[in-house]
């Protein structure tokens, strides 16, 4: 049975334009979700103490999950953005809480995976994220 880890405390980084979720709950062990945006990819560190899975899926396929996605009660099929070896797993629960699963699968035989819920107020910060042009630089 998978568990998850709520995160609920949302740091953005303006100079970077990066997004950190953590816990505010005591005792959790540093689970935390990084996203970062370059160029068409958006940068995904999903960590749980030492272990850590890094993703690189295209934004705009997170973009046209975000977009498509449908509250439902029962999450054993979620959406996949990027392949079917390194993924992020994607899903709007009926309260309003967004599930994602970063996962790297070897093969039928097994997968690796961290697996985090965001709050609803975590949520709306990603999909302002997803949501924004990314800022160019003018150069002379």
């Amino acid at each position: 049975m998978r568990q998850y880890y709520k995160l609920d405390t949302v740091s953005h980084d303006p100079a970077t334009d990066t997004l950190l979720f953590t816990t505010s709950a005591s005792g959790d062990s540093g689970v935390s979700l990084w996203f970062g945006r370059e160029g068409i990819y958006l940068s995904v560190s999903a960590s749980y103490g030492p272990f850590e899975v890094a993703l690189r899926p295209r934004l705009r396929d997170l973009k046209a999950s975000l977009r498509q996605i449908k509250p439902t009660e029962r999450l054993t099929a979620m959406r996949l953005v990027g392949t079917g070896q390194a993924h992020l797993e994607v899903g709007l629960a009926s309260d309003g809480q967004l599930l994602l699963r970063a996962a790297l699968v070897s093969d039928a035989t097994g997968h690796l995976a961290v697996n985090t819920v965001l709050t609803s107020d975590a949520r709306e910060k990603t999909v302002c994220m997803a949501g924004r042009r990314q800022r160019r630089l003018n150069t002379v």
